[in-house]
């Protein structure tokens, strides 16, 4: 608990009453993407050098049945493209796109660093299969 200069009691940062009841909510749309781009800046420069054809964007709810699966499950992130081990070489090819859900990554965290943390798991699942690695094989190393 803190008092501000006018000894008025305010609640301290941490107190739960001030988080969403529904998860951590970055202040504005731009401070999650810096989230984003910090997630992305913390990878490896080997990862980096391959990832020059990846459009990453942020979009605030996935759409209803993002992969036509009829599963029921909410996304953190999405990827749509054609992995790199299953490229032909030679072949034009538009630029892979890696979509991250704003609301349902805000709602999963507690916390700013809690949910710059999901960020960053979220990223490297989605560039995961961006390098030809599937959830069965995500889930095995510990990242599904």
């Amino acid at each position: 608990m803190r008092d501000d200069r006018h000894a008025r009691h305010r609640r301290a940062d941490t107190d739960r009453r001030r988080r969403p009841v529904d998860g951590f909510r970055a202040s504005d749309r731009r401070r999650f993407e810096r989230l984003v781009e910090d997630a992305v800046a913390g990878l490896p420069e080997e990862l980096l050098s391959h990832l020059d054809n990846v459009q990453l964007t942020v979009v605030d709810v996935p759409p209803a049945d993002p992969v036509g699966d009829g599963r029921d499950a909410v996304l953190l992130g999405l990827y749509q493209g054609v992995p790199r081990t299953e490229r032909t070489w030679g072949a034009a090819a538009l630029p892979d796109r890696i979509t991250l859900f704003r609301r349902p990554l805000e709602a999963r965290a507690s916390s700013r660093a809690e949910l710059a943390e999901i960020v960053r798991e979220t990223v490297v699942h989605e560039i995961a299969h961006h390098f030809g690695i599937d959830d069965d094989r995500l889930d095995e190393l510990g990242w599904g």
